[in-house]
């Protein structure tokens, strides 16, 4: 048996893991778009590095496009097998890979499209559903677990056992892995011992940062910008996870009768499909919210709160000058809705951009917490007078610690290699040091298409290129 790393593979971005049995069949671990790359995004984006049209079936850890985007594209190229999540990641899935494929219509106007909402619906078509917590048999020779992750509603992480040769290999792919302090998530579960494990590095090399309590920054920046100067509090956010802690960190408030009496709006379709695929899955959280659930029976919903789907809607609330507070789509405001707020505000020392969570430099949000004196816009250049801040401990993935609590659970006595994917490449390295120093052996840092033997009797190969 050997896996390929087709994505994520010394960047954070396009996870696609191919493990390829002895027998032939081959089991691909998420299929996700590459996003951010520059001009590499689209080259790496269009070629997959192995033949769709020959893969058995899909495990998606979860639903972000990141690990999910590419599979219309999957499925229009020749794929005809299962899509095996949880019914939460199916049904997140649905909303944002068809909201791609609309993206991807608005900026190619018809042409060069990875996908249309044609292919999304064939692809959600072979999407099957399979249980947390309990081992599902996919073949004679594969079985399945799916682990809570933490970082979403619906992820998990995937432990598999594939019967070769009489021999039993137990493989760990852990998805994308939440924190254990998370202010909405159960942290991530145990996962059974592992022979092999693929597992993301995101944030390998830093803790994050504790600057206090969310609910009462929050508090602070709407009091000190709707109420005292009445401006208007703009909130980059995405739509899956960072909307709906937000909007649970101002129900809080209203708990606590700390929420000012002005106008809440999420003005983003996406955010509204989501929270309300969210309400049905409230499983997923901690025990802190499930003593909220106690005496509410909606934690992201709070007096004064409105969503805007209708896009007149949304421009009459972009021409408003009243005091609110907008969360909108996307986190790093490179897209969506929020950018026409941000172009109408940011001009105005009354009003604070406030963003909730990390944003790379080259994005608008990135560039406005930079210090940038003037950003472009729509093809305009605007000075910037507005309050830039941050809201910090927001973010859905672990950090160091979180990362080698996750392996607590593995003696690394009995792992035989660790595969490091989903991180940029000097995080790796830092993270491999780390992981060599708690005992884990053989952790190997896999370069694009890197092709790897698995076996529990031999010797590991010499990473090597395999064909696109």
């Amino acid at each position: 048996m050997h896996c390929s790393f087709h994505g994520a593979a010394r960047t954070v971005t396009g996870s696609k893991h191919l493990l390829t049995l002895n027998s032939g069949r081959q089991v691909l671990l998420d299929c996700g778009m590459f996003q951010g790359l520059g001009r590499q995004t689209d080259v790496l984006n269009a070629h997959f590095g192995f033949d769709p049209r020959v893969i058995d079936c899909v495990i998606l850890s979860h639903a972000h496009i990141d690990h999910s985007g590419l599979l219309p594209k999957l499925v229009k190229e020749g794929f005809r097998g299962p899509i095996y999540a949880t019914d939460a990641t199916r049904e997140l899935a649905a909303i944002l890979l068809y909201d791609s494929a609309h993206i991807q219509r608005s900026v190619h106007d018809g042409h060069a499209q990875l996908y249309t909402e044609e292919d999304v619906e064939g692809a959600l078509a072979q999407f099957k559903d399979i249980p947390m917590n309990t081992w599902t048999d996919l073949s004679d020779d594969v079985a399945v677990l799916l682990s809570g992750a933490g970082h979403i509603v619906g992820s998990t992480a995937v432990s598999l056992a594939i019967k070769e040769n009489g021999n039993t290999t137990n493989i760990l792919y852990s998805g994308d892995i939440g924190r254990y302090r998370s202010a909405l998530m159960q942290g991530p579960s145990a996962c059974p011992q592992a022979d092999f494990i693929i597992m993301e590095t995101t944030y390998g090399n830093v803790m994050h940062e504790l600057h206090g309590n969310v609910v009462d920054a929050l508090a602070k920046q709407i009091e000190e910008t709707c109420v005292a100067k009445s401006g208007r509090l703009i909130i980059p956010a995405f739509s899956v996870g960072r909307t709906q802690e937000l909007l649970y960190a101002l129900n809080q408030l209203e708990l606590e009768k700390r929420l000012p009496a002005i106008p809440y709006v999420v003005d983003s379709p996406l955010a509204h499909k989501a929270t309300n695929i969210t309400c049905r899955h409230l499983s997923y959280f901690n025990d802190q919210l499930q003593q909220v659930l106690a005496i509410d029976d909606n934690p992201f919903d709070f007096k004064g709160l409105n969503y805007i789907d209708d896009p007149e809607q949304s421009r009459m609330l972009c021409e408003s000058k009243e005091p609110c507070v907008i969360i909108g789509a996307s986190g790093t405001a490179d897209a969506g809705r929020i950018r026409h707020h941000i172009k109408q505000c940011v001009g105005d020392a009354k009003n604070t951009i406030l963003m909730a969570g990390y944003c790379s430099p080259q994005t608008l949000a990135g560039k406005l917490l930079r210090g940038s004196k003037k950003v472009e816009i729509q093809g305009e250049s605007c000075g910037v007078r507005a309050r830039i801040g941050k809201l910090y401990g927001m973010s859905a993935h672990g950090d160091q610690d979180d990362l080698c609590r996750f392996l607590a659970c593995q003696d690394p006595a009995k792992v035989q290699q660790v595969f490091l994917v989903h991180g940029e490449y000097a995080v790796q390295r830092a993270f491999a040091e780390k992981l060599a120093v708690k005992g884990f052996r053989n952790v190997r840092v896999p370069a694009q298409h890197g092709k790897v033997e698995l076996t529990k009797r031999g010797r590991r190969k010499r990473v090597q290129k395999v064909a696109a």
